[in-house]
C-alpha cells in the first residue's frame, strides 16, 4: 500500500509540473488535449480490467484454477510448475502483468504451501513472466497499449505478427533460466491437497464465465476498454447482488491512474522543450541488428533506472519503424528484471510475498536479473532482424 501511495504522490507532483508548463506556455493547450485524447481509453481499460481481475479473484476463480492444475499434475512437481507457467503467461497476456503479480502470486504460493513445496520457484515464475510475457498482446502491458496504434492501425493481429516470435523467445529463455536456478526444488512429487472451499458457487461460475467471454473480446478488434468496461459492470452487478461488501473504492487503481496521467503530461512538456534530440543521440537509428540491440538496450537500462513506463514514453519518438518500436517494447517490457522499481508489477509482487510471510532479498533478485535481463532482451531482438 505504501508503494501505491508513493506512486500517487509522484503522479500528483508530475501533474502539477505539467500544469505549470501549460500555464507558462511551454506546453500548448492543443498538445495537452492530444495527450488526453490518447490517454483516456488506456486508463479506462486499466481501471476496468483491474476491477474485473480483483472481483474474479474474490470469487475464487484463480484459486480454483490453480487447485485444478495441482490435480492435473498428479503429484509431479515439475509438471505443476509448468502448468503454473502456462497460467501465468495466459493471465499476463490477457489480463495484464499487474494481475499476474498481484493476484496470481499469492494463489500459486498458497498452492505450493498446501502441497508442501518450496514456493520460490512458483513466485519467481510469476514475477519474471509477468514482465517477459507482457509482449504477447496489446492488453498485456500499458506500454503496448501506447504502442499499438503505431502497429498495423492498432489491430491485435498486427501486433502479434510483429512481436509474437520475440515474445515466445522471451518466455522460453525466462523459463530456461528459472529451471536452471530452481532445478533442485522442482524435483520429486507431492501428495494432493484438498481443493479450496467455495463459499458462493453461483458467484464463482458467473465470474469465471465473464472472464472466459472477456478474453477473446480483448483481441477481437474492439477497443479494449469496451469489453473490459462491460465485464466490470456485469461483475459489479453480480457482487452488488451476492457480496456487496466486496465493492469498495480500493478496487479502483487510482494511484496508477494519477501516476500515468501525470507522467503523460510531464513527458509531453519535456518533448515540447526539445528532449527528442537527446533521445535520438542515445538510441541511434536503423533497423539492423546492432541498431535494434542499441535501442532495446537503452530501453532496458532506462526501465531499470527509472521505470518501464517513463522509459517507453521517453524513447518512443526514436522508435520510427515497426522493428524499432518492437525493439523498444522488448527492452522496456522484458528488461525490467533487475531493479525493484523497474516495473510496478515487481514492487506489487514483493509486497504480496511479504504479506504472506515470504522474504525474497532484493540482493538475490538483482543478481539474478543482471544475468537474465540482458540475455532475454538480447535473444528476443534477434527475430526482428531475421524476418
Amino acid at each position: 500500500m505504501m508503494d501505491a501511495v508513493k506512486l500517487a504522490i509522484v503522479g500528483g507532483v508530475l501533474l502539477v509540473l505539467g500544469g505549470l508548463a501549460m500555464a507558462l506556455g511551454l506546453l500548448p493547450a492543443s498538445d495537452a488535449l492530444v495527450i488526453a485524447d490518447r490517454v483516456w481509453p488506456i486508463l479506462l481499460f486499466v481501471v476496468a480490467v483491474t476491477i474485473v481481475a480483483e472481483l474474479a479473484a474474490t470469487a475464487g476463480v484463480f484459486d480454483v484454477a490453480a487447485s485444478w492444475l495441482a490435480r492435473v499434475a498428479k503429484g509431479r512437481t515439475w509438471v505443476l510448475w509448468l502448468l503454473v507457467v502456462v497460467l501465468a503467461i495466459a493471465v499476463t497476456a490477457f489480463l495484464s502483468l499487474d494481475t499476474t503479480a498481484v493476484l496470481l502470486t499469492p494463489v500459486v504460493v498458497a498452492v505450493a504451501r498446501a502441497h508442501r513445496l518450496d514456493p520460490l520457484p512458483f513466485a519467481f515464475a510469476t514475477v519474471w513472466l509477468a514482465n517477459t510475457a507482457s509482449l504477447f498482446l496489446p492488453v498485456s502491458n500499458l506500454t503496448n497499449l501506447l504502442a499499438v496504434e503505431r502497429v498495423g492501425a492498432g489491430h491485435a493481429g498486427s501486433f502479434v505478427a510483429l512481436l509474437g516470435l520475440p515474445a515466445l523467445v522471451a518466455v522460453v529463455v525466462t523459463c530456461a533460466v528459472l529451471v536452471l536456478v530452481h532445478r533442485r526444488a522442482l524435483r520429486g512429487s507431492y501428495a494432493p491437497a484438498r481443493p479450496p472451499v467455495v463459499s458462493d458457487r453461483v458467484q464463482l461460475v458467473v465470474a469465471a464465465s465473464v472472464v472466459v467471454v472477456l478474453l477473446p473480446l480483448l483481441v477481437s478488434g474492439l477497443p479494449p476498454w469496451m469489453p473490459a468496461l462491460a465485464a466490470a459492470v456485469v461483475l459489479g452487478i453480480l457482487f452488488a447482488w451476492r457480496s456487496p461488501g466486496a465493492l469498495r473504492f480500493a478496487l479502483v487503481p487510482w494511484q496508477l491512474v494519477v501516476f500515468a496521467a501525470g507522467l503523460f503530461l510531464a513527458v509531453g512538456a519535456l518533448e515540447a522543450l526539445g528532449s527528442g534530440a537527446v533521445v535520438a543521440a542515445a538510441t541511434g537509428t536503423g533497423d539492423d541488428l546492432l541498431s535494434l540491440w542499441q535501442l532495446s538496450g537503452v530501453g532496458m537500462l532506462g526501465a531499470n533506472a527509472i521505470n518501464n513506463l517513463p522509459a517507453y514514453l521517453a524513447f518512443e519518438s526514436s522508435a520510427d519503424s515497426p522493428a524499432r518500436l518492437a525493439a523498444l517494447l522488448i527492452g522496456v517490457n522484458a528488461g525490467p528484471l533487475i531493479t525493484p522499481w523497474a516495473s510496478l508489477a515487481t514492487l506489487l509482487w514483493h509486497a504480496r510475498l511479504t504479506a504472506v510471510g515470504i522474504d525474497v532479498p532484493w540482493r538475490r533478485y538483482v543478481l539474478l536479473g543482471l544475468i537474465t535481463a540482458p540475455l532475454v532482451v538480447g535473444l528476443s531482438v534477434i527475430p526482428l532482424a531475421l524476418f
